[in-house]
């Protein structure tokens, strides 16, 4: 990397010395052509996120909401103890597909962000960009006291205490960690929510991402991505 200027060894947002694989680079191709690599220019997106509107008419709002309810796609971010608890769901005995619960593998094929157990600082960098890259509308569900007030870390100097500074939570599940019923009943009280229309977490980010984004880099140190990476 010598030979490229030093203005492209840091994030022109930030200032934090970028990583080597995020930095601009030659790559040839497979038929022998050599291309310029960007990866922040082409791997990101700079464009802020906007606010989803509802529908033309509050019948036609009501039924995507409805849909939306019982439709609930999960991005399982699992980071402690939370984790173990949502495998039962998926078991004949709760059988939480029953409620139109399913599990998916990308942020790209799911609707609802479940941070399932505590959030260090590290962990908390790529829980917000799984979240970015979710379409919306979009709902995020933290799981246990570690996500409400820091649980037993709550004065450890690397995790957060409270997600809803960095991410907007739709529903909290107590406990530490809470059984599958409880997970269920929270489950529940979600699709309440959305049904009523008042699950705007995605909208509440959109109009107060400054915010949101302040909060986040004030934790984060080393953030070498672009602020939106949708």
């Amino acid at each position: 990397m010598k030979d490229v200027d030093d203005k492209f060894l840091k994030n022109p947002d930030t200032e934090v010395p970028l990583r080597e694989e995020l930095r601009p680079r030659k790559v040839t191709t497979p038929d022998g052509q050599e291309i310029d690599i960007d990866p922040l220019r082409d791997y990101f997106c700079e464009a802020k996120p906007k606010v989803h509107p509802k529908a033309y008419s509050k019948i036609v709002e009501d039924f995507y909401n409805w849909a939306r309810a019982n439709s609930l796609w999960i991005l399982g971010f699992g980071t402690g103890c939370g984790a173990i608890e949502m495998r039962p769901l998926m078991t004949p005995r709760f059988d939480a597909y029953r409620y139109g619960i399913q599990w998916r593998p990308t942020p790209r094929q799911a609707n609802l962000l479940v941070i399932s157990g505590y959030l260090s600082v590290k962990t908390l960098k790529r829980a917000i960009r799984a979240y970015e890259q979710m379409p919306q509308p979009k709902y995020v569900m933290g799981l246990g006291s570690c996500t409400i007030n820091g649980g037993m870390y709550w004065d450890s100097y690397n995790t957060i205490k409270r997600l809803d500074d960095y991410l907007p939570v739709d529903m909290y599940v107590a406990g530490c960690m809470p059984r599958p019923e409880a997970l269920l009943h929270g489950f529940m009280e979600l699709k309440r929510v959305i049904k009523e229309g008042k699950g705007e977490g995605a909208n509440l980010y959109a109009e107060n991402f400054d915010q949101y984004k302040a909060n986040q880099k004030a934790v984060i140190r080393d953030w070498d991505m672009p602020d939106y990476n949708w």
